[in-house]
């Protein structure tokens, strides 16, 4: 009973702000128009489409605020405008009590909050959908004292996600089965996608692993700092980690008073992030301004810091060197070469022309290459590539969009620090030294240590498989093999002596009829 309630009131919430004519104008059935307008009588949609989705959405709660968030990444999906306004929603949800946060605590360690805590603040700092966080003095096992940062997950989620999305699959086959353009959008794909981000995002001791994984990846680039894990006090209701304290950086007026270069901060986002993606495959994917901050203490002073791993993407070796080469063929204005990398790679169906393919990737990126690179928009290039690819087909793989939202965020932090900032020109040495480190003996030297431990165990077993093959019996295919040989080589010399015989003959008419022309001279 409970489910048809809630099935009915977002349908309702639905059609008051008028999303079946946002997405669905399409009908192919004019009664389920009529069936909307009735049941809606009097709604109002003067406001902007993305306006109204994105209020759709607040309306409906945090679990349908987090789907349009992200659904703000799938811009190979949606128009620019419902994207942009979707991209502006936040987690606004009101915290939960403490005593429910201290009790979560003492389930998940076994002990009373105070014999883990020197102190424990019981008013959150941060309140989100997925979870609320509380700053804490952490007393270790030898008596010393920590500030820290105590994640908690919020109660009764995984019964109120696996309730919303049961709604929303239904949803999404009721979209496929009743518009063509509701077909186009995919519902169910993004429907799994969602599914997927939430159940990480529940598991904490996942977000805390990632965590790890950044700071020593990031371990010596003296860009950013990522909170160190106290892993005796993880678990997946409830992680501690290092308290970071720092400037957001969305506050540049106080960056600036601080004495932070923010031209710098802005160039060192760049090549924070084009040494996650490219280097390690692994980087930060939800690098918002409420995530972020820029530390002011003396000994770490104007490095980021990152905080909120609920979300990373990961790229394999191939993606890695697909988007390499894109960018560097943009760079270098070489439409043909990306319409043969989306080709190659299998995005677009094979019976794609290379020659279409080019000429609209030439229509999205020449007029920004017309422009100053300064004012040049990577993202917006991306953008308006992801819409082209829906004439050609182009299957666009999620980690890629993951990373298309990221470098959205990247980008637009970068011009709220330095209006002058030039991505494009930032990236470009970054990628094409990238590039250089593939294909040169660094990186073969680095795949021979890589695969050393197989060497090692393979060659002193060589001798012994040499004298294994030798001693083999003869393979009774081996002797069909050799005759087709046999057969194979008398039939090329039976080709090559009429192949010259041909030739002999064809010279001898030549050298006669050369004779009788000088016999006549």
């Amino acid at each position: 009973m409970t489910r048809l309630v809630r099935g009915l009131f977002i349908v309702w919430v639905v059609l008051r702000y008028g999303l079946d004519e946002l997405f669905l104008s399409s009908f192919e059935k004019p009664w389920l128009r009529l069936l909307g307008r009735i049941v809606s009588f009097g709604r109002r949609l003067d406001a902007p489409r993305g306006q109204r989705l994105r209020q759709a959405l607040e309306r409906l709660g945090p679990i349908f605020v987090k789907f349009g968030q992200v659904l703000s990444t799938r811009r190979d999906l949606l128009p620019v405008d419902i994207a942009d306004e979707l991209a502006h929603l936040q987690d606004r949800v009101a915290p939960f009590s403490p005593d429910i946060a201290v009790a979560t605590i003492e389930r998940a360690f076994g002990k009373p909050v105070d014999q883990i805590f020197a102190s424990f603040d019981r008013e959150p700092v941060a309140s989100a959908s997925i979870a609320q966080v509380h700053f804490a003095v952490l007393r270790d096992r030898q008596g010393n004292e920590r500030e820290v940062a105590v994640k908690v997950l919020r109660p009764g989620m995984l019964p109120a996600i696996e309730k919303d999305l049961g709604l929303m699959r239904m949803m999404a086959g009721w979209v496929e089965g009743l518009s063509s353009d509701g077909k186009r959008l995919k519902p169910r794909e993004v429907v799994a996608e969602f599914d997927k981000y939430l159940h990480d995002e529940l598991d904490l001791v996942r977000e805390a692993s990632s965590a790890a994984q950044l700071r020593r990846n990031m371990a010596g680039l003296d860009l950013v700092l990522i909170p160190e894990m106290y892993w005796d006090y993880c678990s997946s209701e409830v992680i501690v980690m290092e308290r970071m304290q720092g400037i957001p950086i969305s506050q540049v007026a106080r960056l600036r008073e601080a004495g932070i270069d923010i031209q710098k901060l802005a160039r060192d986002g760049v090549t924070l992030f084009f040494t996650q993606v490219f280097r390690d495959g692994f980087f930060h994917a939800d690098m918002h301004p409420g995530n972020i901050q820029v530390s002011v203490e003396p000994a770490t002073f104007g490095r980021y810091i990152s905080l909120d791993f609920g979300i990373v993407g990961t790229l394999t070796e191939s993606d890695k060197e697909y988007l390499a080469q894109n960018f560097t063929a943009f760079f270098r204005r070489d439409y043909k070469r990306v319409a043969e990398l989306h080709i190659e790679s299998g995005w677009v169906p094979p019976g794609t022309r290379v020659d279409e393919l080019e000429g609209a990737v030439r229509a999205v990126c020449e007029p920004y290459f017309d422009r100053p690179l300064k004012e040049i928009s990577l993202g917006m290039v991306l953008m308006r590539l992801f819409q082209t690819s829906r004439r050609f087909h182009v299957e666009i793989q999620p980690q890629l969009v993951l990373l298309q939202k990221t470098l959205l965020n990247i980008e637009g932090l970068g011009r709220d620090l330095d209006p002058d900032l030039d991505l494009w020109n930032t990236a470009k040495p970054f990628l094409e030294t990238w590039m250089l480190e593939q294909v040169g003996p660094q990186k073969l030297w680095e795949q021979l240590k890589g695969e050393a431990p197989r060497y090692a165990k393979l060659i002193p077993e060589l001798p012994r498989l040499v004298h294994e093959f030798l001693k083999r019996p003869p393979d009774p295919l081996h002797g069909e093999i050799k005759v087709l040989l046999q057969e194979q080589r008398r039939t090329n010399r039976l080709l090559q002596n009429l192949l010259y015989g041909g030739l002999g003959f064809v010279l001898g008419l030549v050298a006669m009829h050369l004779i009788v022309r000088i016999r006549l001279f």
